[in-house]
């Protein structure tokens, strides 16, 4: 498997971004532009999303990390009852709903297999590597 070494290189987190960028789309049409609190609760969780598995990849340890992607996780299922708000206030086609609600589940397989994959690897983050051979400043 290969080095990931950013979060903008996850594919997790590019289609969380993706998401995100969707919902605000739709967020400003129609009815939907004008339920203030939907727009602003739906746009929330799904920035929630990327930015958990943004923040749990830089936290540089494996548990960290899978604890960041179980909230960005649970913020994926809120946006999915978010979108069933939005559908049954006719915000969003029965076409729209789907392909979005679709989205959103495969997010969620994406974070699950991601976080299987952390948790049955031996690799415990960038923070518990040993860096005693590392340039120190304070060392003659």
């Amino acid at each position: 498997m290969a080095t990931i070494k950013t979060f903008e290189e996850l594919e997790v987190w590019q289609e969380s971004r993706k998401l995100s960028k969707e919902i605000y789309d739709h967020t400003q049409k129609g009815s939907f532009k004008m339920d203030y609190s939907l727009i602003t609760q739906i746009n929330k969780s799904t920035g929630s999303i990327m930015d958990n598995i943004a923040e749990g990849f830089e936290r540089d340890g494996t548990r960290e990390f899978v604890q960041f992607l179980s909230i960005a996780k649970g913020s994926c299922g809120e946006v999915r009852s978010q979108l069933h708000r939005a559908s049954d206030r006719g915000h969003l086609s029965q076409d729209d709903f789907l392909i979005l609600h679709e989205q959103c589940l495969k997010i969620i397989r994406m974070i699950r297999g991601l976080m299987r994959y952390l948790r049955s690897t031996d690799m415990k983050g960038f923070k518990f590597e040993d860096t005693s051979d590392t340039y120190n400043p304070t060392t003659p």
